[in-house]
């Protein structure tokens, strides 16, 4: 259990400090110089980079000189910039292997130590930190420019194995009631590869992955970095393998005391995700979605309870 704690109250204030770090240059943006604002879009919208990019390379990547990376930081009340990436580099979750054997034991101990509801308790207080650690301000931007992706791609393929296929299923399923165009990537019978070869460079990608890693996510995004395919990737951490193949980037919390990772936030940022799209979708997805109402009505697709019967 401390052990569990522990973990989740660092990942906790970490994560804190960076999106307070990301509020404010967010609030400071418009006063700064045009050299800065460039700096501070720049780090923004890529904060994997950020993290794990020398001064020099975040620098060239963000078209800006060093010198302004440097004055940035101090603009935000560092005295160096190895400082305020120190921020970025704090808010990367680094766990230690995932034992599902060892979290059960933990479970158990628990239970024994103090009957109360404990195990209840704890999960509740885990998944309250996970969702609000989605749920800040700093994340809107990047959502909504996920949204705009999805909604103005191609095709759209959700793909996640094991645990995750059910956060790809879930986002495949609701997805294509509003846009038609949202394929879940099934990889059954040794036909993985079939269906990664179908993605092109107009298509977008929505992948989920955790720690442990399926060792079939990441050859697949092994494979869809040369389909030129635009990359959104769910995950828990911006060490992961899979966030460098990304254009967009959402770490979610794992600080759960279950034997298993949690996919609670990740389902969270599914539907915020899909309602954003409809929201920007219009008349569009409006008939979509009434078209598959229609027909699930014609099949008894659902049943309803009168509004008396609530």
């Amino acid at each position: 259990m401390v052990e569990t704690s522990e973990l989740a109250t660092g990942q906790a204030v970490a994560t804190t400090q960076a999106d307070q770090l990301l509020k404010a240059l967010t609030d400071q943006r418009d006063q700064m110089t045009p050299q800065l604002q460039r700096a501070a879009s720049y780090i923004l919208e890529h904060p994997v980079e950020v993290a794990l990019l020398s001064i020099r390379k975040a620098a060239a990547a963000a078209d800006v000189t060093p010198s302004t990376l440097t004055r940035l930081a101090k603009e935000l009340g560092f005295l160096r910039y190895d400082q305020f990436r120190q921020v970025f580099q704090d808010a990367v979750q680094r766990r230690r292997p995932v034992t599902f054997s060892k979290r059960a034991i933990s479970l158990q101990d628990m239970a024994s130590a103090s009957p109360d509801n404990e195990i209840f308790f704890n999960y509740a207080s885990a998944a309250a930190v996970d969702l609000e650690q989605f749920f800040q301000p700093a994340n809107r931007p990047r959502l909504q420019e996920a949204a705009k992706l999805v909604v103005g791609a191609r095709r759209v393929y959700a793909i996640g194995f094991r645990d995750t296929f059910s956060c790809a299923y879930h986002f495949a399923y609701v997805g294509r009631i509003a846009m038609p165009n949202v394929s879940l990537v099934r990889g059954l019978e040794g036909t993985l590869l079939s269906e990664l070869a179908e993605i092109g460079p107009k298509d977008v990608v929505v992948a989920f992955g955790f720690n442990p890693y399926s060792t079939e996510i990441v050859k697949a995004l092994e494979v869809l970095r040369d389909s030129g395919a635009r990359l959104i990737v769910i995950t828990d951490t911006l060490r992961s393998p899979l966030a460098g193949a990304a254009e967009i980037v959402f770490t979610v919390g794992m600080s759960t005391p279950h034997y298993f990772p949690t996919i609670l936030a990740s389902m969270a940022l599914v539907e915020v995700l899909l309602a954003e799209c409809v929201s920007l979708g219009g008349p569009r997805m409006l008939d979509s979605i009434k078209r598959f109402e229609t027909r699930m009505d014609a099949v008894g697709g659902y049943i309803h309870l009168d509004n008396e019967g609530n």
